[in-house]
């Protein structure tokens, strides 16, 4: 059986998907600028997120959701964490009875705090959500690079026919019925890539890097435990395995933040000069919010909201951690 999957957005990461799965499945991606869908249609490309990385040839693109979505066997929603609501709000009416949703998003909706999962079933309920996740870098993976990623759902029963189909050449996908925390280390991980790069920025060596991304992760693993994730997920690729990613690439958007951070320009012009979203900025109000609510002490997290907020800089926040008693490994700190 031929499968048909829609995927929503044409960024770097949802064409990536939608190219690499076309291998196995009818794939209609849907975008909403003009020129994208044009340059994928007619030159196989996505020139203005991917460069000159050829795509799938029988991969195509559409300006319209709803002939995105029509028949569709699963909807992959690879949609910014600020347009996530509105957009699967769109389409939610035409929606295939019982199609699962998978978010390929990392983040968390500013205001109401909630994961793109609890969003999907607020907004579209009765159907399976859940994540594709993982150490997943668009332009590596675009060029045919090995790389693993993390199939979790609430309902694990469509596993069976979509495992077997996003699995594609080199890339390796995983299933783990975690749903919670595999989506959550997607979320944190970006703050704590913001940290390292300002490290980086200010010309920290491979030991601070290091520490920041060990003691983050344990930051990830306090607060995810909390929301209801497991200990486990945050070890494995979903959790330490996208941190390692995104902390070290040069392709990391989040990176990049904490980078041009360190030079001292401010987070509205970094912003503004990029193209695509680093969600570490955004997430990091909420996340420092829930960590509040929970009781949950996150200082590398607090000081990345510090400096993305405003409130201090890349030096001063650097300085203070520098500065942070050391006691036990298992405690905050």
């Amino acid at each position: 059986m031929a499968y048909k999957i829609a995927v929503m957005g044409g960024g770097s990461w949802g064409t990536t998907v939608a190219s690499l799965v076309s291998r196995n499945a009818d794939i209609m991606l849907w975008a909403r600028d003009a020129a994208t869908v044009d340059d994928i249609n007619g030159n196989h490309k996505n020139s203005r997120y991917l460069g000159d990385a050829p795509l799938n040839p029988t991969l195509k693109a559409t300006l319209d959701p709803t002939e995105a979505i029509a028949d569709a066997d699963a909807v992959v929603m690879g949609i910014p964490s600020n347009n996530f609501r509105s957009v699967l709000t769109d389409i939610a009416p035409n929606l295939p009875d019982g199609a699962p949703l998978i978010s390929l998003t990392k983040g968390l909706e500013r205001g109401s705090r909630l994961r793109m999962t609890e969003i999907c079933r607020e907004v579209a309920p009765g159907r399976p959500v859940g994540v594709l996740t993982g150490p997943n870098l668009a332009r590596e993976i675009v060029a045919g690079q090995a790389a693993a990623g993390v199939l979790a759902l609430d309902d694990p029963s469509p596993q069976t026919w979509l495992q077997p189909v996003l699995n594609v050449g080199l890339f390796r996908v995983y299933t783990n019925p975690d749903h919670i925390g595999c989506e959550l280390g997607g979320v944190f991980k970006n703050i704590i890539a913001i940290a390292v790069g300002m490290g980086d920025g200010l010309g920290a060596g491979d030991n601070t890097r290091a520490a920041l991304i060990t003691r983050g992760l344990a930051e990830m693993t306090r607060l995810g435990t909390a929301l209801g994730g497991r200990a486990e997920t945050f070890a494995g690729l979903a959790g330490m395995g996208d941190m390692i990613a995104t902390c070290t690439s040069p392709q990391s958007r989040n990176r990049h933040v904490g980078i041009e951070l360190a030079k001292g320009r401010s987070i509205e012009d970094i912003i503004a000069s990029m193209h695509m979203v680093a969600e570490g900025v955004k997430s990091a109000p909420t996340v420092m919010e829930l960590a509040m609510e929970y009781g949950i002490d996150m200082p590398i997290s607090s000081d990345v909201f510090k400096v993305v907020t405003g409130a201090s800089n890349a030096r001063g926040v650097y300085r203070g951690l520098l500065r942070t008693r050391a006691a036990a490994e298992s405690e905050p700190g």
